[in-house]
């Protein structure tokens, strides 16, 4: 926060509505107006940037910082991510490998409830776990599509799929963040990790079940209960395993690992009655042999293996304040303002992302650099609206943090008394709603959360939990998160009409978050 008060009419409650006044209008301007993202966004911004500087006397020059930092952060890492696993994406398609990929899960199970289980939900956890930041929504909705999936149905049944996974995404740094708060209480990353298991399970039960419900109805469900119990047990325990005595790092990568695998072991032994096909028919599938189905899927095993050194303490050691690769980090101040930017391109994800999509075309025939280039070019024109829209959002968070408008909201919040554990996943909400991401809803307000907690004599680590989860049910409409998904499926544009598709189930899974940690707030 760069300003004096984050209460310019003395009166906290007055202060805070007008700081609720960006969410509400990216709400009404995407599901009533039904404007175009980006229309919104740079509407919002505008409105945002206004607010700051007038009413809550944010410095024209710190207010220009603010957007600044925002194009700089969603350029890199955000936008860097999202392109180079696009590129990757395309180098599959043109290479051959991703119909070989298609062919290989359709040799699973034909039926495309149970493909749904194994794409939209387990390597869809599995990317979450490893890159975070919209891969696993950018590669697994053009995965459903090719099997035969709508576009903006399998926007939305990825982005659903994401609220089981979203705590623990890109390696488990959302909830380790909380490490460098230095919490009241001494609130650890592996205390909100544990209290975490006393409501991520349900959520994670609960959507298998909701995603084979939007596609096939409760019939779909009762033809394929044995999948989804076999998919959503193994992926909730062995969650809970890794939650309570490892800790967040391996949470989102080993759990969707043994789903998948569980999955695949019960279809070779068990398949549905009736097999489920979207357009009334299977679909046509090449057989492929072992080998060719290895080579298929490297594209994802080099994405995995290089995002899992780049996320090694050891290898960030290099890039930190006397490491030998600290020279390669740009660190100034923006001109004008407080405001520091720090551009750290190769430590960053994308450039991990960029090095298996270079190995990828080295080891691959059917590919070459030149043809490599003109995909990248395409990914850059599919994507560079989007990237402006995401730019945008960033921008109106930073503004909302430093112009005390975020704080505003928290302290609102948290000043309701008892029935604070029950508004308190919905600060999460807000934070990831307005910033697209759990780790900066957890800098926001996980210090607030804390801070209650120990002002009402409730236990902290769960409202600080509480922050993390009820984060996690606004990635299903998160503006930046359905920037990436319709621009993913090819339909830019149609962002009013994927958040009207998921606001439903993001609200619902977050009253039930709320009446939860309420519940629990007298148990614990």
């Amino acid at each position: 926060m760069l300003v004096g008060s984050y209460n310019p009419f003395d009166q906290l409650t007055i202060s805070a509505l007008i700081s609720a006044i960006p969410i509400l209008l990216f709400l009404i301007c995407l599901t009533v107006l039904k404007m175009k993202g980006i229309t919104t966004a740079l509407l919002n911004l505008v409105v945002t940037f206004l607010l700051a500087f007038f009413i809550f006397d944010l410095s024209f020059g710190n207010s220009f910082g603010s957007v600044v930092q925002g194009i700089i952060q969603g350029i890199v890492p955000i936008g860097f991510i999202i392109v180079m696993a696009v590129w990757l994406y395309k180098i599959s398609v043109n290479s051959g490998k991703f119909d070989v990929l298609r062919s290989s899960i359709a040799g699973i199970s034909h039926d495309q409830r149970i493909q749904l289980l194994l794409i939209g939900f387990c390597f869809n956890a599995f990317l979450e776990g490893a890159a975070g930041f919209g891969v696993p929504i950018a590669i697994c909705a053009v995965l459903l599509m090719s099997l035969g999936f709508g576009p903006l149905q399998a926007a939305m049944l990825c982005l659903i799929a994401n609220g089981a996974s979203g705590a623990f995404g890109a390696i488990g740094i959302p909830v380790g963040i909380i490490d460098s708060f230095n919490l009241e209480g001494g609130i650890s990353s592996v205390d909100v990790s544990k209290m975490s298991a006393l409501t991520l399970p349900f959520i994670n039960m609960t959507i298998p079940f909701l995603m084979i419900w939007l596609i096939d109805g409760f019939k779909g469900i009762k033809e394929t209960m044995p999948a989804i119990l076999v998919t959503g047990l193994t992926y909730a325990i062995s969650q809970i395993i890794f939650t309570v005595f490892i800790g967040p790092e391996l949470a989102d990568i080993v759990p969707p690992i043994l789903a998948m695998g569980a999955l695949v072991l019960l279809c070779r032994k068990w398949e549905p009655k009736k097999l489920f096909f979207l357009a009334g028919h299977d679909l046509e599938y090449e057989k492929n042999t072992v080998w060719d189905i290895i080579k298929a899927w490297s594209p994802f095993y080099l994405l995995t293996f290089f995002i899992l050194i780049w996320s090694l303490p050891s290898f960030k050691n290099l890039f930190a304040e006397g490491g030998i690769l600290n020279f390669s980090v740009i660190q100034f101040t923006i001109p004008f303002s407080e405001i520091p930017i720090s551009l750290d391109i190769v430590s960053a994800t994308g450039t991990a992302i960029f090095i298996a999509a270079i190995v990828t075309i080295l080891t691959t025939h059917h590919i070459n650099f030149s043809t490599s280039g003109q995909l990248l070019g395409d990914a850059l024109k599919e994507f560079w609206i989007p990237i402006i829209m995401i730019c945008a959002i960033i921008g109106i968070a930073k503004l909302m943090t430093y112009g005390g408008m975020t704080m505003a909201l928290g302290e609102a919040v948290a000043k309701t008394g008892s029935a604070f554990p029950f508004l308190s996943p919905i600060l999460g909400w807000i934070g990831v709603f307005m910033t697209g991401s759990v780790v900066n809803n957890n800098t926001l307000f996980s210090p607030i959360q804390a801070s209650a907690g120990n002002m009402m004599a409730t236990n902290s680590t769960l409202l600080v939990s509480a922050n993390t989860v009820g984060g996690v049910m606004a990635k299903l409409v998160s503006p930046q998160s359905i920037a990436i998904a319709t621009a993913a499926v090819g339909e830019r544009g149609k962002e009013a009409e994927l958040t009207k598709l998921t606001l439903k189930y993001s609200l619902g899974l977050l009253v039930f978050v709320c009446i939860w940690t309420f519940i629990l707030s007298f148990i614990v």
